[in-house]
């Protein structure tokens, strides 16, 4: 395949929106190698300079099956994830949740868990809003400590 032959790729910034630039094989090769490397990446497109920052590319796509760049692109075989896996992964996730204890001022206490620390949380009972008690600071539970939130006084936010 001749160098000077151009393909279209196509990538999508981290921020969803998507472009594509026509460029030649060659270009092509020194794009995927500043995508594996992080570097800026500059070239011309016919008259124009085009720029692309790979740190900010959350992925592309080269639109032709049987080009040059493929052997500079290495494929992950996908297997079937295991129960071991399952495991890591959800084990993974618990080590980032963090507990929090709800008082609600319908009577309702229990306790939840959260993916991260929140100012606010609604009561499973009715519905309403509780607040994170930030002074009172975290609270000893059956669980383990975790976040105060109530809405049965005023919590300063």
């Amino acid at each position: 395949m001749s160098s000077n032959q151009h393909h279209t790729m196509t990538y999508t910034l981290n921020s969803g929106i998507k472009g594509n630039v026509n460029l030649s094989t060659k270009q092509i090769q020194h794009w995927i190698e500043s995508y594996r490397v992080g570097s800026k990446y500059v070239t011309t497109v016919g008259k124009e300079y085009f720029g692309l920052n790979p740190e900010l590319v959350a992925d592309f796509k080269v639109h032709n099956e049987f080009s040059e760049q493929r052997e500079y692109v290495t494929a992950i075989q996908q297997q079937p994830a295991t129960s071991k896996d399952n495991e890591q992964l959800a084990d993974a996730y618990s080590q980032h949740k963090v507990l929090i204890q709800v008082e609600c001022k319908c009577g309702a206490s229990f306790i939840d868990e959260s993916t991260y620390r929140r100012n606010k949380w609604g009561c499973r009972e009715c519905g309403d809003i509780v607040f994170l008690d930030s002074k009172k600071g975290m609270v000893d539970t059956v669980k383990g400590k975790a976040w105060y939130m109530t809405n049965r006084y005023f919590v300063e936010r």
